[in-house]
């Protein structure tokens, strides 16, 4: 092995052993290069393929509710699984390069289906003020970002306000989830929004209450469309 090899190979182990490369859903170490997440992973998570199905498990949550062009998840959610610490990091790990990465790897999908390739818009759903400052970033914009990158689409960060600090939706049932979100979001740029087909995007989505908050707002603006996207999905 040639010295220098020898030299960057030594470097990146010592290293390791205070800052360690590891998978973000089995937290097992990467090799060197190798990011957020390994090929393992990468080939066991639990994809839907939600984006090949105009109905889906995904699009169900929401009939008779609103009208969506389209919805899909990347990965299903359950406890205790790869998804589920994925989602931890990103959330309360300060990992937000894996929204970005989530993104970019979806959005190369989302780009097969022709329905998504409509998408003029990329938004994601807002975190109230106060909370993006205490995590330093909204993970659903990281999401979006990703996405805008792999699919060739702009994005908005602010397209959407939240204007409540609501309570946790944990525990709580469907009903329940909606009537404490149905007032905590506003439009901010209407204009920008207007005819246009806009891909709302989350990183998990459970009954679907926040989203469907978010949509209606859009959809109350002339000439919307709106689709959907997330990390994951709970069953």
């Amino acid at each position: 092995m040639p010295t220098s090899s020898f030299a960057l190979r030594w470097a990146y182990n010592f290293l390791g052993l205070f800052y360690p490369n590891l998978c973000l859903a089995c937290g097992k170490g990467l090799p060197p290069r190798q990011e957020a997440i390994c090929l393992s992973c990468q080939f066991k998570l639990p994809k839907t393929n939600h984006h090949l199905h105009l109905e889906n498990a995904f699009t169900e949550r929401f009939w008779g509710r609103v009208q969506l062009q389209a919805g899909a998840a990347l990965f299903h959610f359950s406890k205790g699984g790869r998804t589920q610490r994925l989602i931890h990091n990103l959330k309360y790990e300060g990992k937000r390069e894996i929204g970005v990465k989530l993104g970019q790897i979806y959005g190369y999908q989302l780009r097969q289906a022709l329905v998504f390739r409509e998408v003029n818009l990329i938004i994601p759903v807002p975190l109230h003020p106060r909370k993006e400052q205490l995590r330093g970033y909204n993970q659903s914009a990281a999401f979006a970002q990703g996405l805008a990158h792999a699919m060739a689409k702009p994005w908005l960060k602010d397209g959407l306000k939240r204007l409540e600090y609501t309570t946790t939706q944990t525990q709580k049932t469907r009903l329940e989830r909606f009537d404490n979100v149905s007032e905590a979001f506003v439009v901010v740029h209407s204009r920008k929004l207007e005819n246009k087909h806009i891909l709302l995007v989350d990183d998990v989505i459970t009954t679907g209450a926040t989203l469907e908050a978010c949509a209606l707002k859009i959809l109350e603006l002339p000439g919307t469309k709106v689709s959907m996207a997330t990390i994951a999905i709970a069953e």
